[in-house]
């Protein structure tokens, strides 16, 4: 079949794919209660101005835990997710492997650790793989759209399904799929992507986000003078979201293997930086979205020193966790200190509210970390519902993935996937008998 043709007749295949779609928006449910809870833990104490007690200590708790079990007992799910996603995209006969039962419940129990234990991780790895690995688990029900578009297109497809799974976010994961899974667009993903994302989404919406995660926020700026007010924050967040990607990979391929080998010693080096800075500021912890809302709460309003000191935490922290091999995602830590840099920067060039720069700064963090603009500036508008806020958010996340890319060439997830593929130690997983 053509790459670009799509079956004539999709009705035989729309109960499979829904099929699909509903059982990875239940697998999802759990980890957005997690996520969940984790976040509104962290608000409260923002909110109140309290200090985090004892639960300060929980980085340094979890990262040995986690580093020992995935080394000992859940080696199959260690890494992001969406590397390992990737791989199998670009080589099916990886998915014997990397998509089995056993990799799929070890990632899911590390991260359930991880984010319960309030380490400044994403979940969008995690719930993409939810999608990909459910296509393999259930090949023999999905003979039909495999033999008419293909193992590749599928996986993309759900795995753009976990990702509307976890955020509510079902037109933007289709995106997610071509630009960064499949990487092209055709017609077969668009139209298995339809029922699949949107099955997903509509299931684990019972315990993921809200329409719009943030409220409507508005942007009571005309068109050109947002684009203005958007060049600086498109400029600090392509930096910051470059040099966040750079940390990443460079600390990834020095410290995943020490962490490989001595998982204890490394848990407990990188919990205790972890430690120090929460105790220096709390805000280092969780996926960000407490961050966000700390901002909206205060109306936008964040102090310089302080500002910068969360931005340096909100790009160490995830770099110490996500580098070590812990499952996890950028798009949370990303937004996260995208908005405080923005909500930092448009004050001090133009002297509008911090909230405006917030939003931008969110598309901008977005696409610096992953150099996907549209993606991010679509992602943001579904977050926070601003409507009248497309010429700032556009312009914002192009120029700040024009910046990433100038600085690092290869996109963040593209380049993981190359680390991943360039191990000779792929987990191993029991032989399946082919569909």
């Amino acid at each position: 079949m053509s790459v670009a043709s799509a079956p004539r007749n999709w009705l035989p295949l729309m109960l499979p794919l829904m099929l699909l779609g509903l059982v990875i928006g239940v697998i999802c449910i759990p980890l957005n209660e997690i996520d969940s809870i984790s976040d509104h833990v962290l608000t409260d104490v923002f909110a109140l101005g309290e200090g985090l007690g004892w639960f300060v200590l929980l980085p340094l708790v979890a990262m040995p835990l986690v580093l020992q079990l995935q080394q000992r007992w859940l080696r199959p799910g260690a890494g992001s997710g969406i590397p390992q996603a990737d791989a199998c995209i670009e080589d099916p006969e990886l998915a014997p492997k990397l998509l089995g039962l056993r990799p799929l419940l070890s990632r899911l129990v590390l991260w359930s650790i991880a984010a319960g234990c309030l380490l400044p991780i994403g979940r969008e790895g995690p719930v993409v793989f939810v999608g990909a690995s459910a296509v393999w688990l259930m090949r023999r029900s999905l003979k039909g759209p495999l033999r008419e578009i293909g193992m590749p297109v599928l996986l993309a497809a759900a795995g753009g399904a976990g990702l509307a799974a976890g955020f509510n976010t079902p037109l933007v994961a289709i995106l997610f799929s071509a630009e960064d899974l499949l990487k092209r667009f055709n017609l077969p993903l668009v139209w298995s992507s339809l029922p699949v994302a949107l099955l997903a989404s509509l299931v684990a919406a019972y315990g993921g986000q809200p329409t719009f995660a943030y409220g409507e926020l508005p942007m009571l700026v005309e068109g050109p003078m947002q684009m203005l007010l958007a060049l600086p924050v498109g400029v600090a967040c392509g930096l910051i979201g470059a040099l966040f990607s750079y940390l990443l990979l460079t600390f990834t391929r020095k410290v995943a293997p020490l962490a490989v080998r001595y998982p204890l010693p490394m848990g407990l080096l990188l919990g205790f930086g972890m430690l120090l800075m929460a105790l220096g500021n709390p805000r280092v912890l969780g996926e960000g979205s407490a961050v966000l809302h700390d901002i909206i709460n205060n109306a936008g309003e964040v102090p310089l020193w302080s500002g910068l000191a969360v931005i340096a935490e909100r790009v160490l922290g995830p770099i110490l966790v996500l580098g070590s091999g812990i499952p996890g995602g950028l798009i949370d830590p990303a937004l996260a200190f995208g908005g405080v840099t923005g909500a930092v920067v448009m004050p001090w060039f133009s002297g509008h509210t911090g909230l405006i720069g917030m939003i931008c700064g969110m598309a901008g963090g977005l696409a610096g970390a992953t150099q996907l603009p549209i993606f991010a500036a679509l992602f943001t508008l579904k977050l926070t519902g601003a409507l009248d806020c497309v010429p700032g958010l556009l312009v914002t996340s192009a120029m700040a993935a024009y910046i990433s890319r100038w600085l690092q060439p290869k996109p963040i997830y593209h380049a993981l996937t190359e680390i991943f593929l360039g191990k000779d130690d792929l987990p191993e997983e029991p032989e399946l008998p082919k569909a």
